[in-house]
Parts: C-alpha cells; structure tokens; sequence
C-alpha cells in the first residue's frame, strides 16, 4: 500500500480539468476538480487530495505532462518519490487509465467541468470506490483501503 497513480482528465476547452489519484493495491480512486490545469494548481491539489493519507504515500507515478512539472514541491511535501511513465506508455499507469475510463461515464469526453459540482464529483467517486472489482475478489475499493488502513 501506499503506491499512487496520477492523471488529469480534461473537460471542454478551458473549463479546467479533474485530478485522478489511484492507489494500486486497493484502487481507491480520488478524484478533485481544478480550475486551471497550470503545474501549481495541479500540485496543490494533488498535496491537499494526499495529505491525510501521508503516512500511506510512498510513490506516486505520473505521466509527462506539463501540469506536474512541480513534482519535487509534491514529493517534498508528501515525502515521497515521483516517477514518470515513458513517453506514450500509457499502461505503465493503467489503473489509472482505466478508472478516468469509468469516470468519463458520468462526465463524458468535452463536459463543461465548470458546471461539475463538487457534490456531484464527490458522488460519482463514491459510486466508483463501491463498486465491487474482480481484481480485488470482487471486494469494493473503499473496503479494501480502510482494511489495509487498519492493517498498517
């Protein structure tokens, strides 16, 4: 426990993004609107979305993206280490991937994410943390985290 995986997922042409965190061994799945995709907004959310789980933070993996060029200012923050997947090597993030790919059910690709409340992101991330998932003998996300919460 304590691996991460991070993504944007952009919405219509200037209505901001939402930052993906994954957490691999029980695929949490967190999710938080920003206003801006600029490398600043982007590590500060990713800061506020991990600080309460600092003590479960060890690596957290990225894409090539410009909006995580703040990388050391998160790995400083969070005491732990960043890494980059290859350049168009998406499956070196894959459950990442694949979760912004069940998330783009309740927002679809080119959604206005202005108009997203937070409320309704913050469902739509319940929804997905209970859902039960084969890779995890078909234990919910949500309960496998705060087992291994408890565990560690």
């Amino acid at each position: 426990m304590g691996d991460w995986e991070v993504d944007t997922v952009l919405g219509k042409q200037g209505s901001g993004a939402i930052v993906s965190l994954l957490e691999r061994k029980s695929r949490l799945y967190l999710v938080q609107y920003v206003p801006s995709k600029t490398a600043s907004a982007v590590a500060d959310t990713i800061i506020s979305m991990l600080k309460p789980y600092q003590a479960h933070v060890h690596t957290i993996t990225a894409d090539n993206g410009s909006e995580f060029v703040e990388h050391e200012r998160v790995a400083a923050e969070l005491e732990a280490q960043v890494y980059f997947a290859h350049p168009y090597s998406a499956w070196e993030r894959g459950q990442n991937e694949n979760s912004n790919g069940l998330l783009r059910q309740y927002v679809p690709k080119g959604s206005d994410l202005s108009v997203v409340t937070a409320e309704a992101l913050s469902a739509v991330e319940k929804r997905l943390n209970f859902r039960p998932r084969k890779c995890l003998g078909f234990k919910q996300p949500q309960v496998v985290f705060d087992e291994l919460l408890k565990a560690a």
